[in-house]
């Protein structure tokens, strides 16, 4: 009877392993399908690629390992838009994939290991600014894709479809200062980046102790430690990039969220916010289910082969 029990076992754990190695295979096939389905995105996707690939090389010969790093985590971070449309089967625009894959190679490769972010000022500002339409656009989505659902039986009005995108916008926003914070503080980046001041207000300064602002202005110059920093002001530590980033943020979640409105209101007919919303997978497009179908199809096909093979013998 305990031998009878083991070999079940044995036989369920080989069943698992089957099922699992078949999964994987899938998911390996689905996402393969899910990349190439719009050749515009997969071409940008593939061009991105290669320039990745080669700055990787490039800076491994450099030895730059941090910049190598850096390279790894954004071939990943490529992959991740085809990820998301594969597992949670959300389909996304076209337009909205490419601005995402563009999104990642400018902030990674161009801005961090190319130095955009200190060659050209408004780099930074930029990428903010995108994000918070960006990400006004996913949360949007969140909301749509649930007020559409037939297991939900509420609709939700545009004016707190808006709110929500908006607030889900400014969220992650916050959410990314506290990471910039986080490595700045506990290993000593500069991902919040300085800015000089010529002019400093405090109620620190004030010589009596109490609560009265002082304000220090025309500021050339500043030493530390009896050693000028030759920067021509007062080096603030990240105070204002925080707030720029967020107010800029602050801009591009108000502007989709105002898009997003108009688009609801208009019950789905706007053109331009349709490129930048997901929406859930048609049957047709769910290539998890079709690649699983399809490893079925050949394994009930390969097994009634042998059968046949058996018998003919």
């Amino acid at each position: 009877m305990r031998r009878r029990n083991m070999e079940k076992e044995d036989i369920v754990k080989k069943e698992e392993k089957k099922r699992k190695k078949r999964n994987k295979g899938a998911f390996s096939t689905a996402l393969g399908m899910e990349l190439r389905e719009h050749k515009s995105s997969f071409f940008v996707y593939f061009i991105l690629r290669l320039f990745v690939i080669a700055t990787m090389v490039l800076q491994l010969f450099r030895g730059n390992y941090e910049n190598v790093f850096l390279c790894i985590l954004t071939l990943v971070l490529l992959v991740v838009p085809s990820l998301i449309q594969v597992k949670i089967k959300i389909e996304l625009p076209t337009a909205l994939e490419i601005i995402m894959l563009l999104f990642i190679f400018s902030a990674e490769i161009l801005g961090e290991i190319n130095a955009f972010y200190i060659r050209i000022p408004a780099w930074d500002t930029v990428l903010h600014t995108l994000n918070g339409f960006l990400m006004a656009a996913i949360g949007f989505s969140l909301v749509d894709i649930l007020n559409r659902h037939e297991r939900f039986s509420f609709e939700l009005s545009p004016v707190f479809m808006a709110i929500v995108a908006f607030c889900f916008s400014m969220t992650i926003g916050v959410l990314w200062e506290f990471f910039e914070c986080g490595m700045d503080t506990f290993f000593h980046l500069d991902m919040q980046k300085d800015t000089i001041l010529h002019s400093i207000t405090s109620v620190m300064l004030d010589p009596n102790g109490g609560n009265v602002p002082i304000t220090i202005k025309g500021i050339q110059d500043v030493s530390v430690n009896g050693q000028s920093l030759g920067l021509g002001g007062y080096l603030d530590i990240g105070l204002y990039d925080t707030m720029k980033d967020l107010f800029v943020n602050f801009i591009g979640a108000v502007v989709f969220s105002v898009v997003g409105f108009f688009y609801v209101k208009s019950r789905g007919k706007g053109r331009f916010a349709k490129r930048f919303i997901p929406r859930l997978k048609n049957k047709d497009k769910d290539f998890l289910s079709i690649a699983a179908e399809n490893r079925d199809d050949a394994e009930h096909e390969g097994a009634s082969e042998e059968k046949e093979t058996e018998s003919g013998e």
